[in-house]
């Protein structure tokens, strides 16, 4: 079974640092998160991601994932109004998209900001979900979405995280995770949000969905994220 470990820059990231790698077959660090172990294969970044934060040295097995390899991927799976903003679906999507995986086990994404005086492993930072953006009003509809597309592939999502946490995926424990299934949802809900999506054709093939903000219906959007929230029973 392919497991797939994703790791996040919230404080929490740190407990894995001693966990074996055994379990996962691929660790994908986001961002800053290549500093947390050293064997993650896969470091994703958006493009202004500033390179004084890049690691010094790369492996051979190790691998920089960059807008031009995950807008495309990410297109395939609904685009990125939908997907939602923050890297950590992003990176939930090209993996689902590039490496198949049955199982995706995430960590430090929990994007719980309120009031925390460390918002980050390293401190504090900026964060997507604090910006004003039209694909974060509900970072939960996201995830529900994100298991929802994620279990149509046979592929189940978990978190790892045992903090309060904006994600609705199932937790487990950092051993746990390669027994997940798929969580159960309603298909024909699932269906109707996804007619729902092709209907309102909010799609950026480029990924730059801030420039055609525009032509979005907040309206429209609350009402899709409320459908997602409905489809998945742990939402």
């Amino acid at each position: 079974m392919s497991v797939v470990l994703i790791l996040g820059s919230g404080p929490n990231v740190v407990k894995c640092r001693d966990w074996p790698r055994d379990p996962f077959n691929r660790v994908v660090a986001i961002n800053n998160a290549w500093g947390v172990r050293p064997d993650w294969d896969d470091l994703i970044h958006p493009d202004d991601f500033p390179i004084e934060r890049m690691p010094v040295e790369v492996a051979a097995h190790q691998r920089i994932i960059r807008a031009a390899d995950y807008v495309s991927l990410q297109n395939t799976l609904g685009g990125f109004v939908y997907a939602g903003g923050t890297m950590a679906f992003t990176a939930s999507y090209w993996a689902l998209a590039a490496l198949k995986p049955k199982v995706i086990a995430v960590l430090g994404c929990d994007m719980v900001y309120d009031g925390a005086s460390k918002t980050h492993f390293y401190g504090k930072g900026t964060a997507d979900p604090l910006r004003e953006d039209v694909t974060l009003r509900s970072l939960e509809a996201k995830s529900a979405r994100l298991m929802a597309i994620a279990a149509r592939q046979d592929c189940a999502m978990v978190n790892l995280s045992t903090d309060e946490s904006r994600l609705v995926f199932p937790r487990s424990s950092s051993q746990g995770g390669a027994a997940a299934v798929p969580c159960e949802m309603n298909q024909e809900i699932v269906d109707a949000a996804l007619a729902e999506e092709a209907r309102l054709d909010y799609y950026v093939p480029s990924g730059k969905y801030w420039k055609e903000e525009s032509r979005f219906d907040i309206a429209a959007i609350d009402a899709l994220d409320a459908l997602w929230l409905k489809a998945v029973p742990a939402a």
